[in-house]
């Protein structure tokens, strides 16, 4: 078994000639450029069991050269990806499943009949490949940088496969996201943690792709460094299959629920106070601003215009065909893997950041609540908007962490202060303005709202 550590990036075929010949590559490439044709089988049972149990199964045949490979999901994170993988080099294209053992094969799959294992999709394409090295300090960094064009088949459905994939061979991780971060920052790369194996699945039922991720396991005596981390990671990972899905499938949701995803991270960002001081988070504040200043207003004029939700994924491709959103999606991984909000942080800062998760987030709630001034809104509720970015401060803690308060009725609480900002982004007229001075009115009295903010 190897463990294998690699990031893919969805690429256009005019962005695979440009790597080829990026002077970046070019000048760390050891080995050229070399071409190989790859066909893969993948294999699962009629009732797609290996996928429910998060493991793809594949027969490769390169060159003359007959590869059985079963991986499992492992590990990914916002693009970043760690998987298990077990290879071995057969004499002939069929399954040998006396490979498939306990040293290997899933548990949760013990008492399943191997012999029902069947081909399920094809992923055929050209791999271009080159061992890029070069120093990192006094460390050394090697990279196998695969360009890889071909199609995804899946009974009578296709996709095209083109990519980047770098695989870290030699060095640390933040090596894999330095190189992406720098390739993306003239060629339109987007982090797509979407495997090809999932693609195929995805082909053959589009219900088959899983847009949630797992929630990160809270803990009230954890720090706020490793909540923040925990819950940003999360953040971004969402945001990258949903931006994903809605360019394979153009559904409105998907591209609300980005947007959401991208609130919310802003949100998170802003939240922490001297724990991450704003020098340490500028470029990526200011980036993630200029994203939301232009698909918040297109978001919300869909609510009400079909031409806008007609036109929103041709608005969405110009957005991934330019720089903006990958290298956005890779300096925040790279960001949160070497948690660049601590350093140079003062003493009060690495307090805040070490304190315990449980003692802080009540203390942020009951400031954030009490600077609301709601009572001031009853009376003025047109101006209820200008408090939106606190409002989201409030909910994204609310919404990923509201079991760790011991208040009554927080789940109320959530409910009821989401639809205070929600009637925060109407457009105001006689009957919202009422609506506003009453939902403000239950949120003050709300038991939950007066034991945060006392």
């Amino acid at each position: 078994m190897v463990k294998e550590t690699e990031i893919k990036l969805r690429a256009s075929r005019a962005t695979l000639a440009a790597l080829r010949e990026h002077p970046l590559l070019k000048k760390r490439n050891k080995s050229g450029w070399q071409r190989t044709p790859l066909f893969n089988q993948y294999y699962d049972t009629p009732d797609r069991d290996l996928a429910s149990a998060k493991v793809a199964l594949r027969l490769r045949r390169d060159g003359e050269q007959f590869i059985q490979t079963l991986k499992s999901r492992g590990q990914s994170v916002a693009g970043l990806s760690e998987r298990n993988e077990w290879d071995w080099y057969l004499s002939k294209a069929k399954l040998d499943l006396k490979k498939l053992d306990d040293s290997c094969w899933p548990a949760s799959l013990a008492e399943l009949d191997k012999n029902t294992l069947q081909p399920l999709f094809t992923t055929d394409f050209v791999r271009e490949k080159a061992e890029i090295a070069w120093g990192r300090g006094k460390a050394k960094v090697v990279i196998e940088a695969a360009l890889d064009l071909g199609k995804v088949i899946a009974g009578e459905g296709e996709e095209e496969i083109c990519e980047l994939e770098l695989e870290l061979r030699q060095g640390e991780p933040a090596a894999l996201l330095e190189l992406a971060c720098e390739l993306a920052a003239e060629l339109p790369l987007m982090p797509c943690d979407i495997s090809k194996a999932e693609r195929g699945y995805r082909l053959f039922d589009a219900g088959s792709y899983s847009l949630s991720l797992p929630a990160p396991e809270l803990r009230a005596e954890m720090s706020l460094d490793d909540a923040f981390a925990a819950l940003a990671w999360h953040l971004l990972g969402a945001s990258q299959r949903l931006a994903e899905q809605y360019r394979f499938n153009g559904h409105w949701s998907l591209l609300q629920q980005w947007l959401e995803q991208l609130i919310d991270l802003r949100a998170l960002l802003a939240s922490l106070g001297q724990a991450a001081p704003r020098a340490s988070s500028r470029e990526l504040r200011e980036a993630l601003d200029a994203l939301l200043d232009d698909w918040r207003p297109r978001l919300a004029a869909g609510q009400h215009d079909d031409s806008m939700r007609r036109n929103a994924p041709a608005l969405f491709a110009a957005e991934l065909d330019g720089c903006r959103w990958g290298l956005l999606s890779l300096k925040l991984s790279h960001w949160l893997l070497l948690r660049s909000w601590t350093t140079e942080r003062n003493n009060r800062g690495n307090r805040q950041g070490n304190a315990a998760l449980g003692n802080w987030l009540p203390t942020l709630l009951g400031e954030e609540g009490a600077a609301v001034q709601l009572r001031r809104y009853q009376q003025q509720p047109e101006d209820l908007a200008e408090q939106m970015p606190r409002l989201e401060r409030l909910l994204v803690w609310l919404r990923l962490a509201r079991g760790l308060l011991e208040v009554p009725e927080v789940d109320r609480l959530y409910g009821e202060l989401n639809k205070l900002y929600e009637l925060a982004q109407q457009e105001l007229d006689d009957e919202q303005r009422q609506l506003r001075a009453t939902q403000t009115q239950i949120v003050s009295s709300l038991k939950a709202w007066k034991a945060l903010v006392k």
